[in-house]
């Protein structure tokens, strides 16, 4: 059956602005989100890079490298993360073989989510503004 214009334009007059109104109201909820996968997938890049970072730098004083090389080689591994919240500890670099030399990396990682208040009510305050990432490796000096 065909109807004419005016007759069409005023049946859907009422749902003109509805497309608009749901991508108001569903937009900050797929922000979030987005913003949280983001967020997740560098965290743990962070972590893995930490992880890896402080077993090179095992290995190198397993072999006898010095603390200053350890911590040189745990930042070169490290290069994609800000050296600026990185620390490096090295313990027992040089000692008799067969003691263990142990490297352990800290960095704290910066949320880029911009509802870390919220994040922090949902997890009891265990989320707050930054992670902290910690790896320790430990080696037998050869």
């Amino acid at each position: 059956m065909f109807l004419p214009k005016a007759v069409r334009m005023k049946k859907l007059g009422g749902e003109r602005g509805q497309a608009l109104t749901e991508l108001v109201l569903l937009l900050p909820i797929f922000l979030i989100l987005v913003f949280a996968i983001v967020d997740f997938g560098m965290g743990f890049h962070s972590y893995i890079t930490v992880t890896n970072s402080a077993r090179e730098g095992a290995r190198l004083g397993a072999v006898g490298g010095s603390s200053a090389a350890i911590a040189q080689r745990v930042r070169d591994t490290a290069s994609t993360l800000d050296q600026g919240n990185l620390t490096v500890t090295v313990t027992n670099a040089q000692g008799p073989v067969g003691q263990s030399v142990t490297v352990k990396a800290d960095y704290q990682y910066n949320l880029i989510t911009p509802l870390t208040g919220l994040m922090s009510f949902v997890s009891g305050g265990s989320i707050g503004p930054t992670l902290d990432v910690t790896s320790t490796a430990e080696m037998r000096l050869e």
